[in-house]
């Protein structure tokens, strides 16, 4: 049960980090979803405490994705119009199912809604849909470093014991 575990383990969160870009698969989830199954291993020293440290990161990142783009919007200098245009653009290209929907997405939603607030004035709307752009860096940054991490304890606590298998292989 343990290296069924173990691979699943790794395969959730290379999957995982690979979903933290595609925006169709719930990147960190599908990651955290990996570290626990490294968690339920017998040989596992990932401690309880790791385990709901994660869980909360996992939450945190996850909803800081789906927030930072009208934030973000709204610290460019962005109205409520660009704010619903950027969150309207983010759902409209994830349901596009593409990486470049859900980069372009918030970038033009956050164009459109300040041209529709102000259409004389293009360099602030083209400003805010930056400010909206750069949530979208951070927020993948933050999945992409959470997930990471969490491969990397995985790794440290499933290395020893996979040289311990091929030690008694061979």
């Amino acid at each position: 049960m343990d290296i069924l575990l173990s691979i699943l383990a790794l395969l959730f969160i290379v999957v995982g980090i690979i979903g933290c870009i595609v925006p169709v698969l719930p990147g960190v989830a599908l990651a955290y979803v990996g570290y626990l199954c490294c968690y339920f291993c017998s040989f596992s020293a990932i401690s309880t405490t790791a385990v709901w440290v994660y869980l909360a990161l996992t939450i945190a990142v996850s909803i800081a994705d789906y927030v930072l783009p009208a934030y973000m919007t709204k610290l460019s200098g962005g109205s409520k119009a660009g704010e619903r245009g950027a969150t309207a653009g983010l759902i409209v290209g994830m349901l596009l199912g593409s990486i470049v929907g859900a980069i372009i997405g918030p970038f033009v939603g956050a164009v459109i809604g300040e041209l529709m607030q102000n259409p004389s004035d293009k360099s602030r709307a083209f400003k805010v849909g930056l400010g909206s752009f750069f949530s979208f860096i951070v927020g993948t940054g933050l999945k992409v470093i959470l997930s990471f991490v969490m491969l990397l304890a995985v790794f440290r606590d499933i290395l020893p014991v996979v040289k311990d298998w091929f030690v008694n292989l061979f």
